[in-house]
């Protein structure tokens, strides 16, 4: 997984009164946990611009001015909810012997037969929850919906690797392509628009038709 460094610089103080100094100075106030201590450091805004706007995931390297270096994810950001500006950054420490849940972007490649065909693309999930090593941490999560026909679902079970493990049940469904009324159904893809209609009127779980 890529990664991008924060320089930061070690707060001398965590209350109420500086942390208000600092985000006057345009300084964002950040913690690290995970480690024997906490790690109460601030940033400039504009360093988590690459973090934060972005759909893709990251791991960081957390540089105190001190000279200490810190591998870490992030783990909450809060947003100030009338300017949207950066409040507060929590991360979380990176060990290299023990692993770590991330959310990885699902990208989607290749054209489906039920899209050619008038079906219509439904993203289920465009993220998943991943466990792993940080070293087999994937950049993201390959969707190939080249075979799917209308009424055809994609489930995790499809993206799971053997250097991570994906914290979803089997039946969450990542991508599907549901019919539309100008679709055009040709006979390879009638049994599986019957199942697929089957499978919507037994139910699928909440996890599984949940969307971001």
């Amino acid at each position: 997984m890529k990664s991008i460094t924060i320089n930061g610089s070690q707060r001398e103080g965590v209350g109420k009164k500086a942390t208000k100094a600092l985000r006057n100075a345009g300084q964002v106030p950040c913690v690290l946990y995970g480690g024997d201590q906490n790690v109460h450091f601030s940033a400039p805004e504009l360093a988590f611009s690459k973090l934060v706007y972005t759909p893709n995931a990251h791991t960081v390297v957390i540089a105190i001015e001190n000279g200490e270096n810190y591998d870490a994810v992030l783990q909450d950001i809060q947003f100030h909810p009338v300017t949207d500006r950066i409040l507060h950054v929590d991360f979380y420490r990176l060990f290299e012997d023990k692993e770590i849940a991330v959310d990885i972007p699902v990208h989607i490649i290749g054209t489906s037969k039920g899209v050619l065909n008038g079906g219509i693309l439904r993203r289920n999930r465009r993220k998943l929850r991943v466990k792993a090593l940080p070293k087999n941490l994937p950049d993201f999560l390959e969707a190939d919906i080249t075979p799917l026909k209308i009424g055809g679902k994609m489930y995790v079970t499809a993206l799971e690797g053997e250097d991570y493990t994906i914290l979803h049940t089997d039946n969450t469904v990542v991508v599907q392509i549901k019919t539309a009324r100008t679709a055009v159904v040709d006979d390879s893809d009638e049994e599986e628009l019957e199942e697929g209609e089957a499978a919507a009127e037994g139910g699928d779980s909440p996890e599984a038709e949940a969307q971001e």
